[in-house]
């Protein structure tokens, strides 16, 4: 008899963005999250045009353990995410503080308002908000209009 396969636990590597502006998409990741460009590819392996018919650039940003795979696509819809369909809805991102909470909100803020970036929808971040268990949350966008969410668990708490 077979063994039984090992526990399969994944980890993530990166999340990738789809833009219609890199460049400007590239500016806000650096800004906003103090990420460093690690890589650009202009040249595709068959598979990834086959999978993303007209990529152009495609641009590999990180800060700490959070990598962010950045791509830029000709003949790009400017369709906002969201509504009613099957999609990510949003990513978590941890927070160490509510202090720490409140700065990532200001950085947003400072960062929308300094007129450097084009954003694809103007709304602006959500209060932060304190559930019954203690856990703080504030949603925003990127200037793609992909949604972030930045959460406090007191206790470090899943």
């Amino acid at each position: 008899m077979e063994a039984p396969p090992a526990k399969l636990v994944p980890a993530m590597h990166h999340l990738g963005v789809q833009t219609g502006d890199l460049d400007n998409c590239l500016a806000w990741y650096k800004d906003f999250f103090g990420c460093a460009e690690t890589w650009t590819l202009t040249t595709f392996s068959d598979l990834t045009l086959s999978r993303l018919p007209g990529i152009t650039r495609l641009t590999e940003v990180s800060v700490a353990d959070v990598r962010f795979h950045l791509f830029e696509r000709t003949g790009h819809e400017p369709v906002l995410p969201g509504g009613n369909k099957a999609q990510f809805q949003h990513v978590c991102l941890a927070a160490g503080s509510p202090e720490e909470l409140r700065a990532w909100r200001d950085r947003w803020l400072n960062l929308y308002r300094s007129g450097r970036y084009h954003f694809a929808t103007d709304e602006q971040p959500t209060d932060i908000v304190v559930d019954a268990d203690g856990v703080h949350s504030c949603y925003l966008f990127d200037p793609n209009g992909l949604e972030f969410e930045f959460t406090y668990v007191p206790g470090g708490a899943a």
